[in-house]
């Protein structure tokens, strides 16, 4: 708008620059789908370090993948994760959570009902206790009471039950609503408690103690455990699609919860080796913009693979996909050593390469040494190394001054029969990474007048953002017009697309392709020959 002039003199008017900055977005969020022993299974929840993991998802447990995955992924570098956790979603067989009913002492009727914030047989480890709070000067109860939640795990065989340890504890509450002091307790435990929700029944004449040295104790429906109808992925070559799979790929639960996650950028789901499955996974992926990590099986050897690669996960999703063989010699933090899948391992790799490097470096190579591996299951020499490599099977290799390295960096498509453009996972990744960063930058666009001013600005603020990234080596090229172009004038968006409110906006970029084969040619010089 332009200043109103009134009296002689000099105005200063602001005028907007069209600068708009377009900021990268974050290129190694990784997100862990599988069982853990706790946590929340309506939500992915964010784990910003394995610690994170241990309180919210109750951590290591032999009987399940997902812990270690998340372990080595931090090992390795990782900064960010999202969790799901599957549970069965039949109540018949446990899905509901634990609880524990408090009583009126008068008529023996339940008027508070304390559960578990999440399915699983965890919460029998825990217990309630209540304290009346009592009036010093008439020695009478208040009505108030303070509500504590204690870690009581049962007494081992043969052994002495531990002291209950007090993990929360809320103070002054009142069973009446509203409370003049804020203090109603649907409103305090249910907002601040890390383990349990509750809810009031009804309004008691009088309730007793429960001691704190014999936490009240949770029983009731415990959450689908590990045992039973086993909640496990595909894991080996005869392992067919069961429930872990079809709880996986289900809606409201599985990888369907991460629609709900903003960003993030690397899918694992350890020890799955399901074709139809893995599929799934992929078309999921390609349509967030993400990379799945597929794993071999577990009992995979180079005949499986040599000549052929994996079968049926190469359609074309998995230009968003990468496969990785074999599983690794790692030491169990619960004792001996353990063969863990690669998929955690790697996507650490991933998030440190892309912090050091950025995600146009491959994620391979002798810097990308992987961290808390004592071996591989499977042996790899060069020989074989070369009947895998050009069906797109990324091979972990143990080097004598390296150690353990990722020794390979395809998608699913690089398979050499196919030509993709998208062979190589680098190039796909740079691609998705502009992709999501162009798509979020260039929302302000939406609505605008789509005329040449328009234009402009779009191809201001997209030069800048993709001029940024030449000028720290993503692009092959010596000057920006061999390394990216941007086009967006009245030959990509016609009068057509104007009167349908569409502008076309074409980036172009000459990608970084890793050098996977290094030639040396060597000659001898011959002396000085008299002629």
């Amino acid at each position: 708008m332009s200043v109103a002039v009134s009296y002689p003199g000099v105005y200063v008017e602001e005028i907007p620059s069209g600068v708009r900055t377009i900021t990268g977005v974050a290129t190694s969020i990784a997100a862990f789908v599988g069982w853990a022993p706790k946590g929340p299974t309506n939500a992915a929840g964010l784990v910003l370090s394995f610690s994170d993991f241990v309180r919210d998802y109750g951590g290591l447990d032999s009987r399940s993948l997902l812990g270690y995955a998340v372990s080595h992924f931090f090992a390795n570098g990782g900064q960010q994760a999202y969790v799901v956790r599957l549970a069965s979603s039949d109540a018949a067989n446990g899905a509901a959570s634990a609880k524990t009913d408090i009583p009126d002492t008068t008529d023996n009727t339940k008027f508070l009902e304390i559960t578990a914030n999440s399915p699983g047989k965890w919460a029998t480890s825990y217990g309630v206790a209540l304290k009346n709070l009592i009036d010093p000067s008439t020695n009478k109860n208040t009505g108030r009471f303070r509500l504590q939640i204690y870690y009581n795990p049962p007494a081992p065989a043969g052994g002495v039950a531990p002291t209950p340890a007090l993990v929360e504890s809320f103070e002054n509450l009142s069973i009446s609503s509203p409370d003049p002091s804020g203090r109603y307790v649907l409103d305090i435990v249910n907002s601040q408690s890390n383990f349990v929700t509750a809810s009031v029944t009804g309004a008691p004449a009088a309730f007793a103690d429960i001691d704190a040295a014999k936490p009240q104790a949770f029983s009731g429906a415990q959450g689908k455990d590990l045992d039973g109808k086993v909640l496990r992925p595909a894991q080996t070559k005869a392992s067919s699609s069961g429930d872990f799979e079809t709880a996986l790929l289900a809606d409201g639960q599985g990888v369907s919860l991460l629609e709900h996650v903003d960003l993030f950028n690397i899918l694992c789901v350890p020890g799955e080796t399901d074709a139809p499955t893995i599929q799934g996974l992929e078309t999921f992926c390609r349509n967030r913009r993400a990379i799945f990590i597929a794993d071999c099986a577990s009992d995979d050897v180079v005949a499986d693979l040599q000549n052929k690669g994996p079968s049926g996960i190469t359609g074309g999703d998995a230009i968003n996909a990468a496969y990785y063989f074999p599983w690794l010699n790692a030491p169990d933090p619960l004792g001996g050593m353990g063969l863990f899948p690669p998929c955690g391992f790697v996507a650490g790799i991933y998030a440190s390469t892309d912090g050091s490097r950025g995600v146009w470096k491959a994620p391979a190579g002798t810097d990308a040494s992987l961290t808390g591996v004592s071996g591989v299951s499977v042996p790899i020499n060069d020989k074989q190394n070369g009947l895998l490599n050009p069906y797109a099977v990324n091979c972990i290799r143990n080097f004598p001054v390296y150690g353990v390295v990722v020794w390979g960096a395809r998608t699913l498509r690089g398979n050499d029969e196919i030509g993709s453009e998208w062979k190589y996972l680098p190039v796909r990744r740079t691609a998705l990474f502009i992709e999501e960063s162009l798509y979020r930058g260039l929302k302000w666009v939406v609505f605008e007048p789509n005329d040449e001013p328009l234009w402009s600005q779009i191809r201001l603020n997209v030069g800048a953002f993709m001029q940024t990234l030449f000028r720290q080596g993503a692009f092959q090229g010596k000057t920006p017009q061999d390394a990216y172009f941007v086009k967006c004038d009245k030959e990509t968006t016609t009068q057509n697309d104007i009167n349908l409110g569409v502008v076309n906006i074409i980036v172009g970029f000459a990608p970084l392709k890793p050098a996977e084969f290094v030639v040396l040619q060597i000659q001898q010089i011959a002396g000085q020959i008299a002629t």
